[in-house]
């Protein structure tokens, strides 16, 4: 047996302390923002009575969804052929058999390559850079020569999310939407000095923050693609582009500032995470760790979003009163929402919904119901805090005409909101925090979505429907939601109605005053993540209940705790912190990861989630030294993944670069969205 891959880098989350500083503010290192003392899960288990039999009745209907599909209870037994080995970095990975369909490639092994490291038989292209033009009159990038309305006009810093959507009439084109979640300011300013950034430096993060809107033409016999500078559809959003409030607390004096009296318009989103793409043809973007941006919190609610009482780490409230909350105290409520775009309209104005509630939105997926209403499945990605549903009061129309696109465009203000509490069907005994598996085999349980608000209407005791959407952490806090692992990306399969909870990681689990394990959550000091999944109950998305278990428990195969839906972990690639996910058209689901604590860079790793090779993972890709793999977009033809934060690395800056991707050296380095494919034109992994 070989030893454990070694863990690596001191901070707790995984990442590098430069990430933790940029992207959210430090987070880890500070206090927990949920300090409720609402039931832990272990509590309820504890109290619970048993109740396997209605977790199985749940089950009953989705089990139909889809043939080779298991129950949503019992362990998996089964028989295996080998698939791809385990290896530390920089080992050659064995030869495998062919996988799952849409799975079969040659497993990627874990490596600390400075390049996006691809299958045997694939090649790739960087479709698009920070910094390239996008709009018309926009100067081609000049690291030493940056400005704001240079950077309003290309493609903005630390790709995320990516949806890639079909352009009619234009033959081979489609539209690429992608969010820009933070700025590396030490890594996109030479000389940059943190303690005294500069007008003119703040005025370019403010403009590579937010959305980009970018026509892409695909090459006929490869799946390269490239980008249509000048598109009329092209479109540069930042923190200070025009937002419409709308939704059920659009209005509220909560949400009111000197600037803005009616609080129904915002300047601005910030650290835009993952998002998701409607059936109706509008993108969904999550506002994510926006408490980093304001300075001078000091009201309880300002504690629970994790806003600092001192000044922030980009300074901006030296430049704009609005990110000082001693001045504008409303200000912060402005973000935290989840932002609906439609890329084939470019005059049109960004929405923030409130309907859908305010918290560190990771990602916003939605399904309709069996009538047409959509339901979006929604993460807070904090540790300890929740994760929600929202289930819209309106069916969607069908079409193209322009009444059922602007009726479509009014889905997502009306509706209930609800949070989820889990229970698990073991006792609270048999777990130990070491992710030993309980007696029945398997980490499961039912759930129940408590609802929060319906409009106007609140469902929470001593709390108003406006504070509701506005303060959704403490409306989660006071009806006893289950503390999770840091939810991030959630995703309903299209092929069985599963959903599928990536919770990448709570290194805090079972310390000293926090919430200890439980059957969702069943490990201390949780450096690796799990994936949860559930099924509604009848397979609807607007009830009420749900039946759950742990699909993929991460870490290194050869650990004990780790748990691959009963695949033989023998054959399955090492996985860490999972973090966004989506689906291929034969209902694989594809993993990114942020922070791997195994050794090797983060990568991308497909694992199919039907038949007697449930629970076969295998890594597709690796990142650039620094990089975290954000995205992805999974094709027919092509898988495309962000390259968000290369070369963020302790200790390096513009003059000591940590990588030299995407341009080799002596260039400075930028996040960028890359292309994949196989190089015989067929589709990937058949």
């Amino acid at each position: 047996m070989r030893n454990l891959l070694p863990l690596i880098g001191s901070h707790p989350g995984g990442r590098s302390a430069l990430t933790c500083r940029y992207r959210c503010g430090d987070a880890c290192f500070q206090e927990v923002p949920n300090t409720s003392d609402n039931e832990y899960a272990g509590d309820i288990i504890a109290g619970a009575l048993s109740r396997r039999s209605m977790m199985r009745a749940a089950a009953v209907v989705t089990v139909a969804t889809a043939a080779g599909t298991m129950a949503l209870v019992g362990p998996a037994v089964r028989t295996a052929e080998a698939a791809p080995s385990t290896g530390r970095p920089g080992s050659k990975p064995k030869p495998t058999a062919p996988g799952a369909r849409g799975l079969r490639f040659e497993a990627v092994a874990p490596n600390t390559d400075d390049q996006v490291t691809i299958p045997h038989g694939y090649s790739q292209n960087v479709v698009i850079r920070w910094g390239e033009p996008i709009l018309r009159g926009a100067p081609r990038f000049d690291p030493d020569k940056q400005s704001a309305k240079a950077q309003a006009g290309q493609f903005g810093y630390n790709n995320d999310f990516l949806s890639l959507i079909p352009l009619p009439g234009e033959r081979g084109r489609q539209v690429l939407v992608a969010n820009h979640e933070y700025t590396d300011e030490i890594l996109m300013f030479r000389g940059y000095d943190p303690a005294s950034p500069t007008r003119e430096q703040v005025e370019i993060a403010w403009a590579a923050h937010g959305l980009s809107v970018v026509v892409v033409q695909e090459e006929h016999r490869t799946g390269k693609l490239a980008p249509v500078t000048r598109h009329q559809l092209n479109r540069r959003l930042t923190a200070t582009s025009e937002f419409r409030v709308t939704g059920p607390a659009a209005g509220s004096p909560l949400l009111r500032t000197s600037a803005d009296r009616t609080g129904r318009k915002v300047l601005g989103t910030l650290n835009n995470c993952a998002g998701g793409t409607t059936p109706w043809g509008t993108t969904l973007h999550g506002e994510e760790n926006f408490n980093q941006y304001f300075a001078n919190g000091s009201s309880d609610t300002d504690l629970r979003y994790g806003i600092g009482t001192g000044e922030t780490e980009r300074k901006w409230e030296r430049f704009d009163q609005r990110f000082d909350l001693a001045q504008e105290p409303n200000e912060a409520h402005r973000f935290g929402w989840v932002v609906e775009l439609d890329p084939y309209d470019p005059d049109s104005t960004p929405r923030k919904r409130t309907a859908l509630g305010r918290f560190k939105h990771e990602a916003a997926q939605p399904r309709l119901t069996a009538d047409g209403r959509p339901v979006v499945y929604m993460g807070d990605d904090e540790k300890f805090d929740y994760f929600y549903k929202f289930v819209s009061s309106k069916r969607m129309k069908k079409g193209n005409s322009r009444a059922a696109h602007e009726h479509n465009l009014t889905l997502l203000d009306e509706g209930t909101l609800y949070v989820a509490k889990l229970t698990g069907d073991s006792p609270a005994a048999e777990f130990d925090g070491t992710g030993k598996l309980p007696s029945d085999g398997e980490f499961d349980g039912s759930g129940v979505w408590i609802p929060l608000a319906t409009g106007d209407t609140s469902h929470v005791p001593g709390m108003t429907a406006e504070e509701v959407y506005v303060f959704t952490r403490l409306a989660g806090d006071k009806v006893g939601a289950t503390k999770m692992d840091r939810p991030e990306d959630i995703e309903p399969s299209p092929r069985t109605g599963r959903v599928y909870v990536a919770l990448t990681n709570n290194t805090d689990r079972g310390e000293a005053g926090m919430a200890g394990v439980d059957e969702a959550n069943p490990r201390n000091a949780n450096k690796h993540g799990q994936i949860l999944e559930f099924a509604e109950n009848w397979d609807d998305p607007a009830g009420d209940g749900f039946a759950w278990r742990l699909f993929l428990v991460a870490g290194d195969p050869e650990d004990p705790a780790t748990y691959f839906s009963g695949f033989p972990k023998e054959n399955v690639s090492p996985i860490s912190c999972p973090d966004n996910v989506a689906f291929d058209d034969h209902g694989n689901l594809w993993i990114s990861t942020d922070g791997n604590q195994l050794g090797s860079h983060d990568g991308l790793f497909g694992v199919a989630t039907q038949g007697e090779r449930r629970g076969e993972l295998k890594q597709f890709l690796t990142m650039p030294t620094g990089a975290e793999t954000c995205g992805p977009v999974i094709q027919d033809r092509r898988v495309l993944v962000a390259v968000q934060h290369p070369g963020e690395v302790d200790g390096a800056s513009v003059e000591k670069p940590a990588s030299t991707w995407p341009d080799g050296p002596d260039r400075i380095v930028r996040p960028s969205v890359v292309a994949v494919w196989r190089k015989d034109g067929s589709d990937v992994g058949v």
